[in-house]
């Protein structure tokens, strides 16, 4: 058993030193190392967050490395300078998040081969089964190495249900429970991740202004929060209002609210493709938007404080697409 003591160190670090040949062991190791979830923070330093599911996983590769006459050391860490615990988690979701943009190509590509007709023939039905199952398994081993919710999470888990939906298979959809049809909300709680971003910045903005003028938002922990009776989750796991296939939280707002005002919707165009990155509508002003929204997240790491400047940007670019549309 890993036992170092409290307070536990943020980090594991595994350095290693490998020899000049064989040459593909770099490359070997490397995919060991990617195996295991781990990034890369320097040449030859890779980092995990400390457990002893992590400390098992760095000592099997570390055995793998002497096996070929290489070396290693295992490390704790907590870093204080140069790299920030949250660039370390930025690489993380990073590498998850390539993960997941790959996986929703393939569920993509897997609907797209079903066709546009409703009803499946019993071959294209299994067929599409067996391709979901093995989309669900990698869907399993990326999400076990995701320590700490890529944004891309959601959207990808809402494409698996659409396809298993399609596929008349139970989905965590259901398991949801039916969205509230457009309703008039007052002084409501709506609870979201903390470390609130793009989506759910935008999202709150969309609350406040169109939907619910006296919200009350609340920021938990990605996983194993439990809802108080009358609470609105969004933008996280078993939330009623998530990303659903390839619409973001924003957009699915819009939807389930009925706000069709075209100034509105055209923020959640870009408000999709800077969180779902596919490139759906490649409005002009996407990429300055991006810039300001990660600036706001670097300058304020207070989750209020965000969606306050936030509210004031969006507000800003919702008057600017009235503007031209007069």
């Amino acid at each position: 058993m890993y036992d170092v003591g409290e307070p536990r160190a943020r980090w594991l670090l595994l350095i290693h030193q490998l020899p000049p040949s064989p040459a593909y062991l770099r490359v070997k190791t490397a995919r060991q190392l990617q195996k295991v979830g781990a990034v890369a923070i320097k040449n030859s330093v890779y980092v995990l967050p400390s457990s002893d599911a992590a400390f098992e996983s760095f000592t099997w590769v570390a055995r793998q490395i002497a096996a070929q006459h290489g070396e290693s050391s295992l490390c704790e860490s907590n870093f204080v300078g140069g790299s920030s615990n949250e660039a370390i988690e930025a690489l993380f979701n990073a590498a998850r998040g390539r993960d997941y943009q790959d996986l929703a190509v393939e569920l993509r590509a897997a609907a797209k081969s079903l066709g546009k007709n409703r009803r499946l023939s019993d071959e294209r039905r299994a067929s599409g089964r067996a391709a979901l199952a093995r989309l669900r398994r990698r869907h399993a081993e990326i999400h076990a190495l995701d320590f700490f919710e890529a944004p891309q999470a959601e959207s990808v888990a809402s494409l698996l249900d659409d396809l298993a939906t399609r596929l008349e298979e139970p989905t965590t959809a259901a398991a949801r429970g039916a969205y509230p049809a457009a309703e008039k909300i007052r002084r409501g709680t709506w609870v979201t991740r903390q470390g609130v971003h793009v989506d759910r910045i935008a999202s709150a903005w969309l609350i406040r202004r169109f939907i619910d003028a006296e919200a009350t938002f609340k920021f938990v922990p990605a996983k194993g929060y439990r809802p108080e009776p009358g609470e609105r989750r969004f933008d996280m796991f078993e939330a009623e209002y998530t990303h659903e296939g390839d619409r973001c939280t924003f957009e699915v707002l819009t939807r389930r609210f009925a706000v069709d005002d075209p100034a509105v919707l055209a923020l959640g165009e870009v408000v999709h493709d800077i969180d779902v990155r596919d490139g759906k509508f490649a409005r002009p002003e996407t990429p300055g938007i991006e810039r300001m929204v990660n600036g706001l997240a670097l300058t304020q790491p207070d989750d209020d404080a965000r969606i306050a400047g936030g509210s004031l940007l969006f507000d800003a670019l919702y008057a600017s697409f009235k503007r031209k549309r007069k």
